[in-house]
């Protein structure tokens, strides 16, 4: 219960989501800044803590069939390579990836260090 208590109240502090959703807008943000100039096809979406990367040539993926039009072997060949460098992402094309407030600048940038890396990579 005090567990309970305590994170409820550090998610209702005043600006909690507007820094979750910040932070994950930073990172998805950056990942198609990455890709972009490496020429990768990547279009993202994110809501609050919640984000999607798709390899596609879509703007936006919005959409089951958007979704299953993507590039899934890229994604694996992608999340192959950000576990290499110890970023851990979910596994499949098809999950969410999840900020929580724990995350810093730090660890954001880390992460798009990695992906740059990997999108270099991928063509």
């Amino acid at each position: 219960m005090s567990a309970g208590i305590a994170t409820l109240k550090k998610v209702g502090a005043p600006g909690f989501f507007d820094t979750l959703t910040e932070t994950t807008r930073s990172l998805v943000t950056g990942m198609a800044q990455a890709a972009a100039a490496a020429g990768v096809p990547l279009a993202t979406e994110s809501v609050g803590g919640m984000f999607g990367l798709f390899f596609t040539e879509n703007d936006r993926v919005s959409s089951f069939a958007q979704v299953m039009a993507c590039d899934s072997e890229r994604f694996s060949t992608f999340f192959h390579g950000m576990l290499e460098r110890g970023i851990y992402l979910a596994p499949s094309a098809f999950e969410a990836g999840f900020v929580s407030v724990t995350h810093s600048e730090a660890e954001i940038s880390e992460t798009l260090t990695a992906a740059a890396e990997v999108f270099a990579e991928l063509n």
